[in-house]
């Protein structure tokens, strides 16, 4: 069901990524950083609402995409680099993910870009459904690929851009490039492979209702 406007459902789901903003706003480790993603988030939900309105999506196209907002979220406050998945996974599981997968830096900026892909593939897709309503699903299962590419590498750029403005500490605090030179072809493959998982997905169901 495609909704157009919201209700309290979606109340329900902003109201929690209210509270997930206004917890992650206690003491985050830099400020500055900080509000500049959270300035990203403020325009991702302006987004969001105003798709909903003009183009209508789905309550799940729409949790998942504040899902995404809700990752994001934890990762502004603790400057992406710094988030500590790791000391989670031991309390709770027992075990250390970092050295069972042999990771010598923090991955979670990494699963954030993945989740791009991954999660927001569905608003895309509407996006496109209603854009070129004529075209077949492989084709814009195609095209939705393209655009997050597109969309990685403009996020990219935007990042260098704010990055060479700040002081060194600062620009590595926001960007958490960890010393790699390669992050950002690796958060722009991360976020391609998202979207293709969850590309095939969809397209697969699409097939099995056709037929």
């Amino acid at each position: 069901m495609i909704d157009h406007q919201l209700s309290s459902k979606h109340f329900v789901s902003l109201v929690i990524l209210a509270i997930a903003v206004i917890v992650a706003s206690i003491q985050p480790l830099e400020i500055e950083s900080y509000l500049l993603h959270q300035a990203g988030t403020v325009f991702m939900v302006l987004m969001l609402l105003l798709c909903l309105y003009k183009i209508g999506i789905n309550f799940l196209s729409f949790n998942l995409y504040i899902l995404f907002l809700l990752i994001h979220v934890v990762a502004a406050h603790y400057l992406y680099s710094y988030v500590p998945y790791n000391q989670w996974i031991e309390q709770i599981f027992g075990f250390n993910l970092n050295e069972t997968m042999h990771w010598s830096r923090n991955m979670f900026d990494r699963f954030v870009h993945l989740a791009y892909g991954l999660l927001l593939y569905p608003v895309f897709y509407r996006l496109f459904q209603v854009w070129i309503p004529q075209q077949k699903p492989l084709t814009i299962f195609l095209l939705v690929i393209q655009f997050v590419m597109a969309g990685s590498l403009i996020y990219e750029w935007l990042e260098w851009f704010i990055a060479i403005r700040l002081s060194a500490e600062d620009a590595e605090n926001y960007n958490g490039q960890q010393g790699d030179i390669w992050d950002a072809h690796k958060d722009m493959l991360l976020a391609t492979i998202g979207a293709i998982i969850t590309g095939s997905i969809m397209l697969i169901q699409s097939d099995k209702q056709s037929s």
